[in-house]
């Protein structure tokens, strides 16, 4: 008889034991969180700089995936990925308006600016607007790498000859399909000009041949916002994880991190969030420099 008992509290065991197991990998699920960003937010070191302690705060591991603002809202459309941290305001927009985002937060904001060879053969120099800089180098034919990869930083650009009424073509206006560091380092090597987010550039500049050519117009302003998917859409994503960042990174400490940011003694990025004055669609007055 104790034989026949110890055996029918065999699978009894078992069962325990297996549930057991799965106990730590559920947790290690509910404390992931998918984030899709920019390059520039990487390529700045600024995610190097704010994540660890996010991490430490909340205990929630951030797996980042740097893409352009395109493929992360797509991502974010398809319940990849839990959050977004993105700078294309229209594009951010028609992602919450179709329901595929619960609403946007500011973040912070910083500019773009265009850069060139030193001995700027197009003048961009003198230009008086961002418009103007563009028809100088659309005037000369000189070469203009792309990101071309539907990214904020491209939507950006292609606003920019919209609004200049330039139309960019011709073995001048070359498309990379490819991210900001890349782009930078494409453009030193042809000696070319190139538009990119003000913390790449501050990350890359030591290595690059290229210098600032035109900064300051109003129209370069680039406000980055914070997303959370839409569990309704997606139920199994992570809402409470992609919550708790946005929380914290709006919160005061997170916003002070990315104010103390700098690279080169440089400030990168400027924390606006519950400011009032980078709500969608609105833009500052001046972003000079």
């Amino acid at each position: 008889m104790p034989a026949l008992k110890l055996f029918k509290f065999i699978p009894l065991f078992f069962y325990a034991f297996f549930f057991i197991l799965a106990l730590p990998a559920q947790a290690g699920e509910e404390s992931l969180l998918r984030l899709a960003t920019t390059t520039s937010t990487e390529h700045s070191g600024l995610l190097q700089h704010l994540l660890p302690a996010f991490e430490r705060d909340t205990g929630i591991r951030v797996h980042t995936i740097a893409v352009g603002t395109g493929k992360a809202l797509r991502m974010g459309r398809d319940g990849d990925v839990d959050v977004v941290l993105v700078h294309a305001p229209a594009a951010e927009q028609a992602f919450v308006k179709a329901g595929y985002g619960i609403e946007r937060h500011d973040v912070m904001y910083n500019d773009f600016i265009l850069v060139g060879p030193t001995e700027d053969p197009a003048s961009v120099k003198k230009s008086q607007s961002a418009s103007d800089a563009l028809a100088r180098i659309a005037n000369n034919a000189h070469i203009f790498i792309s990101r071309g990869d539907d990214s904020g930083t491209n939507k950006k650009e292609l606003k920019l000859w919209r609004d200049a009424a330039i139309k960019p073509m011709g073995n001048w206006y070359r498309e990379a399909g490819q991210g900001m560091g890349k782009v930078l380092q494409m453009a030193g090597e042809l000696s070319s000009y190139t538009l990119t987010d003000r913390g790449t550039w501050l990350a890359y500049r030591s290595k690059s041949p290229l210098q600032l050519v035109y900064q300051g117009d109003p129209a370069l302003f680039n406000p980055y916002g914070i997303i959370a998917v839409n569990p309704a859409r997606f139920p199994d994503i992570n809402h409470a994880g992609a919550q708790a960042l946005i929380n914290w990174i709006t919160s005061p400490p997170g916003q002070r991190l990315i104010g103390n940011y700098t690279i080169g003694g440089t400030q990168s990025f400027t924390p606006s969030a519950n400011s009032g004055q980078f709500a969608l669609g609105h833009e500052p007055a001046s972003q000079a420099h």
